[in-house]
């Protein structure tokens, strides 16, 4: 679907998508790293389970949602990459952290 001009040794870096590593430009959003790396699903929908990607690339749909470092719900178009980042596809509802949660009363 997309295709990269051949990119400088100085100018890529590598990221972790899933664990395997992915090249990417140094400057290009997580987004445009995934989609020009092949990449054609993000997340699996929270209802279906249905593969989802990115739609506007700009911050408005949603659609890019990825865990990027731990973090979940980051939107991939609009997180610039750094070496080493490390990205993981989402599927379904993310989980909220229970260090945020208040304490249940007993």
């Amino acid at each position: 679907m997309f295709r990269r001009d051949p990119l400088p040794p100085e100018d890529t870096i590598e990221i972790l998508l899933d664990g395997e590593p992915l090249a990417a430009r140094r400057g290009e959003t997580v987004a445009l790293a995934m989609l020009a790396g092949g990449v054609q699903h993000f997340r699996g929908s929270v209802v279906s389970g249905a593969p989802r990607a990115p739609y506007c690339l700009m911050g408005v749909c949603f659609e890019c949602l990825v865990t990027i470092d731990g973090v979940a719900n980051r939107q991939a178009c609009m997180v610039t990459v750094t070496p080493g980042m490390r990205v993981t596809r989402q599927s379904g509802a993310p989980e909220i952290l229970p260090s945020i949660l208040p304490e249940a009363p007993q």
